[in-house]
């Protein structure tokens, strides 16, 4: 069934807890990611994102702490991404592909038409 016909869709959030429940690593950190490489400074992306440079800031220092590897270094007067920061963003991105696949697969199969041939009820 192509998405122009379904008309529901499952959908879910990704995110790498460490084992004390504590986020490591999700889409809003990636965003942030995204938008440092594009500019190459906190203070840049603090602004793009709405937000505070000390929440960016802490949220990139959290993760670095929780991983125990730099996700940004400093680069003249501003910044850039270490190549494990590159390394886990690509994995992040597959990662969330592949949720997003099996979860359609998984709904497709568990609803099998349940819901999707449903007409209004009268």
């Amino acid at each position: 069934m192509s998405k122009a016909q379904k008309k529901f869709a499952v959908r879910s959030k990704v995110w790498i807890e460490d084992a004390q429940g504590n986020v490591v690593f999700g889409m809003g950190r990636y965003r942030m990611l995204v938008v440092i490489r594009e500019t190459g400074s906190l203070n840049a992306t603090a602004k793009a994102l709405k937000m505070s440079y000390r929440a960016v800031w802490m949220r990139i220092r959290t993760s670095e702490e929780r991983l125990g590897k730099r996700l940004v270094e400093p680069d003249g007067n501003g910044s850039r991404l270490t190549p494990f920061a590159e390394q886990l963003m690509a994995r992040f991105e597959q990662l969330k592909a592949e949720v997003n696949r099996q979860s359609d697969t998984f709904f497709e199969n568990l609803f099998a038409g349940a819901i999707h041939d449903a007409g209004p009820s009268a």
